[in-house]
């Protein structure tokens, strides 16, 4: 469980509280004074039969209630929880820059994560969406999430490597979050690489973006440690671990590490046995209901019981 604000920035508004309680009491010093003109004030206390100082704190207590439910709400108040779902919708956004041509997964890494998608796919209730973005120094939508899941074997079986240099893994997020964002099931990002993102968006500041949409993002690095040969040239293994670990572990998801065919496997295995989904509830339009509720309350209480002798 975690409270998390789509806009932060706007808690320094809280700073403005100090000033409503100093104002409250000089409000409240003034009218005591106008009182004391009227009659006795201790007399008024007896009359009302409680300390007036007493009934204005309640005032103020109610005020600044209503000033922070207002803060809160304009700071995009987010109450965020784990639960269990049964429906889920994916993007599986895969690496397709030529270091995916490494041998080191055999025929290539590319052609066992394309296999591998296809299995993931073909284990899929036909009620699940499935998107496919490709990505290298940029990212391309193959597929906008559909139930169709031939259709989506297909496209996976079409995917080639990209001629543009590079890996941009977060605009890989930021294009696959788009693709779910208007989903009402679970939000699933599976993203598999074989390296780090040296272009483009950095993809820590994709994450908040994930977040805001519900989004989780499955981190997959493909890649034996000795790295792999393309032609006649060796080529290390360059992937960035720690970065796909923030990712995952940021948006409530997980990330596998495959040096073969088989944890490849279970990597999309497990993903797909998970039911826990991280849910977000929108609270400000709880707090702008709050907020008019302690507004009226407020008016009542100064209108009525607690009516200002001029």
């Amino acid at each position: 469980m975690e409270i998390t604000f789509l806009y932060p920035k706007y808690l320094w508004a809280f700073l403005s509280i100090p000033l409503l309680i100093v104002l409250h009491f000089f409000t409240l010093r003034h009218i005591k004074g106008e009182a004391i003109k009227f009659a006795n004030f201790s007399a008024l206390s007896r009359i009302t039969k409680a300390p007036i100082v007493t009934k204005n704190i309640l005032v103020l207590l109610i005020r600044i209630l209503v000033l922070s439910s207002m803060i809160l709400a304009v700071a995009g108040t987010v109450y965020n929880y784990i639960g269990e779902t049964s429906s889920f919708d994916f993007v599986l956004a895969i690496d397709t820059s030529s270091s995916m041509l490494a041998n080191d997964f055999k025929p290539d890494r590319l052609t066992a994560a394309k296999n591998e998608a296809i299995e993931f796919i073909n284990n899929l209730p036909k009620q699940s969406k499935v998107g496919i973005v490709s990505f290298a120094g940029t990212a391309f939508i193959e597929l906008e999430p559909t139930t169709d899941h031939s259709l989506a074997k297909e496209r996976i079986n079409d995917l080639e490597i990209l001629d543009v240099g590079g890996t941009d893994i977060g605009e890989a997020i930021v294009t696959s979050a788009n693709l779910l964002k208007d989903s009402d099931n679970s939000k699933v990002v599976i993203l598999l690489t074989d390296g780090q993102s040296n272009v483009g968006i950095d993809p820590e500041n994709a994450i908040p973006y994930a977040n805001s949409n519900q989004v989780s993002v499955y981190t997959i690095g493909i890649g034996t440690k000795e790295g792999g040969i393309i032609g006649n040239v060796t080529l290390p293994l360059k992937l960035d671990e720690d970065s796909l670990m923030t990712i995952a572990n940021s948006t409530n998801a997980k990330y596998f590490r495959a040096e073969n065919k088989n944890e490849l496997n279970k990597a999309y295995k497990e993903i797909s046995s998970y039911k826990n989904k991280k849910i977000s509830i929108n609270l400000s339009f709880y707090l702008i209901v709050s907020a008019i509720i302690l507004s009226l309350l407020d008016w009542s209480l100064v209108n009525s019981r607690y009516l200002r002798i001029p």
